[in-house]
């Protein structure tokens, strides 16, 4: 268990701009910024594959047929319409440390249906201290986001406690692929061609180069399921995609 205490801490002391600010006050300064460019940058960085990720990871998801599901980091609210479309939950609230990732969301939802804009609603709030009920969702969904939260065994237990007992937990976070050739080739794209393209796009280079560094620092595969079990949930399983780039963690509230 020492191994993911320390990977926990290194993590969490790698923050977007430096200084003495907090790693949360970073993260929404750097997410309002990249906020306009932010949905083109997945695209251009990802080759696209950043939609079959999510797919797969809502697959998982909508096989438990949540009524309420809550989208944590969920940024330009992507992750809430995919679930939307695929299972049609009664309620589905996205929050996000960042306003100017919010307004690009609750832009695209001005454009959905009137039962979307029923069911889907966005707030601005802390990963670490949610407003909303114990219990009170079937289903949380956090894509990319954990590596940005300023204690992230506290941020798991947060989402532990608003989910109801059963309830799934499901995480979609970019990882360091295992094989030393890919891992390689992965780790200069990711450090030298990522932050160029970050610059020209968003305009903010230091946004893509914490990502690889973040991406880094961060638990991962079995780590990462030691320290869900660790904040309390069962069943705690990933599986890797794209060569180990991606991975996605599930989990449940017992």
């Amino acid at each position: 268990m020492k191994e993911t205490r320390e990977t926990r801490r290194r993590v969490e002391e790698i923050t977007p701009y430096g200084g003495v600010s907090s790693k949360g006050g970073q993260v929404e300064q750097m997410f309002d910024a990249i906020a306009p460019a932010y949905d083109l940058m997945n695209t251009a960085m990802t080759f696209g594959l950043h939609r079959w990720w999510r797919n797969r990871a809502l697959r998982l998801v909508a096989a438990e047929h949540p009524k309420a599901a809550l989208d944590v980091a969920t940024g330009t609210g992507d992750v809430a319409f995919a679930l939307w479309r695929r299972c049609r939950p009664e309620r589905i609230a996205g929050m996000d440390l960042s306003e100017g990732m919010l307004a690009v969301a609750r832009r695209k939802l001005a454009g959905m249906d009137k039962d979307a804009q029923r069911a889907i609603s966005f707030e601005q709030g802390d990963s670490l201290a949610m407003r909303y009920g114990d219990a009170e969702f079937d289903a949380v969904t956090v894509a990319y986001g954990v590596r940005n939260f300023e204690r992230l065994e506290d941020g798991l237990r947060e989402m532990l406690r608003v989910l109801r007992p059963g309830g799934q937990l499901c995480v979609i976070e970019l990882s360091q692929p295992r094989q030393r050739l890919t891992r390689a080739l992965y780790t200069f794209y990711s450090r030298r061609l990522i932050p160029l393209v970050g610059r020209m796009v968003s305009g903010d280079s230091r946004a893509y180069t914490y990502l690889p560094e973040s991406i880094a620092a961060a638990p991962q595969r079995d780590d990462m399921t030691a320290l869900m079990r660790r904040a309390g949930f069962e069943d705690c399983r990933w599986r890797s995609l794209t060569f180990g780039a991606v991975t996605i963690y599930t989990a449940h509230r017992p």
